[in-house]
């Protein structure tokens, strides 16, 4: 049976306004032109004439957060500790046999933006869908956040997990989950009107503050969800190896 990949990935690009300001990348493009002047830096003598068609290299410079694009968070982003005290871990020490699993994909686009998601609304999809989670299955949100990428309102998109809801995920035996927004937990400005109101601090960022009494990897920023089936495919997320740091891109890919 032939073998079907699917690219839940969005690219790096430079200016979107998809991310608050500090984090939105900035790509600087060196083209084969600018290149062939670069080159005779390492090639003493060496003029246009010497380049086919007088070009030489293209080079990108980036400057981007380990949060940009898709990516996956560490523990390390959540706190510095996990699993009630232990050191948390960063993402250069990310288990590699957690990079690739069954994929679960529940539809959460019934939920209007900011939702908090609870563990009965997990329980009631899986149940529509007639699926137990499994040890190491990896648990993928589909939020329709995705639809807006690029724009400003993404992060305002999506419904989002609470403490409840993540710390339930985990204790099925999931290390990774995944979401098509800006972000696990619901969108920030929606904790933080509720939090202005009531002043209670457990709802802030309490989907992410879970890893700090257990510890899981998220997967933010994913799309294509709707091209997989709910249950299925394999799905794979190794994360670049950055020293020490709370995230790192992946490129998200099914196989189906």
């Amino acid at each position: 049976m032939p073998r079907r990949f699917i690219d839940l990935s969005i690219a790096i690009e430079s200016g979107l306004p998809s991310d608050p300001p500090l984090m939105i990348p900035r790509i600087t493009y060196m083209d084969h032109a600018m290149g062939a002047q670069t080159m005779e830096l390492f090639y003493p003598g060496l003029t246009g004439k010497d380049l086919p068609g007088g070009l030489g290299w293209a080079v990108e410079h980036l400057e981007v957060s380990s949060h940009a694009g898709t990516h996956m968070d560490a523990p390390w982003h959540f706190h510095p500790t996990q699993d009630n005290g232990k050191p948390a871990l960063t993402i250069d020490q990310f288990p590699l046999e957690w990079s690739v699993g069954n994929g679960v994909v529940a539809d959460f686009t019934d939920k209007p933006d900011g939702y908090n998601i609870t563990p009965d609304d997990i329980r009631a999809k899986l149940d529509a869908m007639g699926y137990a989670l499994k040890e190491g299955d990896i648990f993928l949100a589909r939020t329709g956040a995705d639809a807006y990428w690029g724009k400003p309102e993404y992060l305002v998109k999506g419904s989002g997990f609470g403490r409840a809801a993540t710390l339930w995920l985990i204790d099925q035996g999931i290390h990774v989950v995944g979401t098509d927004a800006w972000s696990w937990d619901r969108p920030l400005p929606f904790q933080a009107k509720d939090f202005e109101r009531t002043r209670d601090s457990s709802l802030v960022w309490e989907g992410h503050f879970a890893g700090i009494e257990k510890g899981y990897f998220q997967i933010e920023k994913l799309t294509n969800l709707d091209k997989l089936p709910s249950t299925g495919f394999t799905f794979y997320c190794f994360p670049i190896k950055i020293k020490g740091a709370s995230a790192g891109w992946i490129r998200a890919v099914a196989e189906i």
